[in-house]
């Protein structure tokens, strides 16, 4: 495993939580690197973690300490739903 990357945060506690962020992270490029419009519980489908961390790590994927990725959002549907979809684009991505 790789060492755990620049997470911060009040809570954070490196030895505890850094391994599992990193991880997490990891799991979330490689299904983003696919560039397909994905909502959080079909990343957190192929990546076996919860939605609202699937969340968090698409916001770490856009600050600069994890590389300023393009990540996009639409609505997906009507939009009454209240239902987000996400993708990265590759060209930014790595």
């Amino acid at each position: 495993m790789r060492t755990p990357l620049l997470f911060d945060g009040q809570t954070f506690d490196p030895v505890l939580d850094g391994p599992r962020l990193t991880s997490q992270l990891d799991r979330v490029r490689a299904v983003m690197e696919q560039e397909s419009w994905m909502t959080l519980r079909e990343i957190a489908d192929r990546t076996g973690d919860p939605e609202s961390s699937i969340s968090a790590r698409l916001r770490d994927l856009r600050k600069p300490q994890f590389g300023e990725h393009q990540v996009e959002r639409r609505r997906r549907g009507l939009g009454r739903r209240g239902l987000w979809e996400y993708r990265c684009l590759r060209s930014r991505l790595f």
